[in-house]
């Protein structure tokens, strides 16, 4: 039996996180170990995103989150960054059929704006396309910061309140989870982040409120399905809380 499937069978499908999010970082440190360009490790990060998507898919996690450019990532070298946004052109134009045939739903959250219109173009036909497909929602966090999302969310609230659109008794955690970038995704479940780095990033603050979080010292080009394995065996062992007792939650 293939490894991967072994691995497979050690997971129980009901306690599969719902909805996933990655950080996926360490494309630039694996091609500089390789001796490679960084445009390289990019590369590689894309084929190690389609495995990925692809074993989302067959385990029947129905939302997946990956972190792909960051509001801060404008910052890089402005070959790196054309560069990026050439490789994510081709990457929709290359995996749009793919993704309708696998029943897979394209989504973006961020501050899609800032995108280059060729991107925002190719983005938009994909999005289109595969809007009723069921599958899996993956979503991509694309000039996406966590910060910018609440500090937009409070402006649109308190426009709202200023124009008696809405009450401030009204507001809660539901209204305020309508005004983000992802008010159509659920809570995440799980976090995981690649290339051995433990911080969060700016990266959906509200949304890992109660997320398990797992760091692997795995650079993302090199992350295979084994280790997505790995990262749900150990969520499925942890038991998950939200404040009460072990005692409350085993009853």
């Amino acid at each position: 039996m293939p490894q991967d499937k072994m691995k497979e069978t050690t997971l129980i499908p009901e306690k599969l996180p719902q909805h996933l999010a990655i950080i996926m970082d360490g494309n630039g440190r694996w091609a500089k170990q390789k001796g490679f360009l960084r445009t390289i490790g990019h590369e590689n990060g894309a084929t190690a995103v389609k495995r990925t998507v692809e074993q989302c898919a067959r385990l029947g996690i129905p939302y997946l989150t990956l972190y792909a450019f960051s509001t801060e990532n404008w910052n890089r070298p402005k070959f790196e960054v054309d560069m990026l946004m050439k490789l994510l052109v081709k990457a929709l134009r290359k995996e749009v059929k793919s993704l309708h045939e696998n029943n897979i739903k394209l989504n973006a959250i961020g501050n899609l704006d800032l995108l280059p219109s060729s991107v925002r173009k190719e983005l938009t036909e994909v999005l289109e396309k595969t809007k009723n497909n069921t599958r899996l929602t993956l979503s991509l966090a694309l000039s996406y910061g966590s910060r910018n999302e609440l500090l937009e969310a409070t402006k649109e609230l308190c426009n709202k309140v200023k124009n008696n659109i809405i009450s401030i008794d009204a507001i809660d955690e539901s209204v305020i989870n309508k005004h983000l970038y992802t008010h159509n995704l659920p809570d995440v479940d799980l976090l995981i982040r690649t290339s051995g780095e433990q911080r969060i990033s700016n990266f959906m603050l509200w949304q890992i409120a109660y997320a398990e979080l797992y760091f692997t010292e795995v650079l993302w080009p090199d992350f295979s399905n084994e280790h997505l394995h790995q990262a749900l065996e150990t969520y499925q062992n942890r038991e998950r809380r939200y404040g009460k007792t072990s005692e409350q939650i085993n009853k």
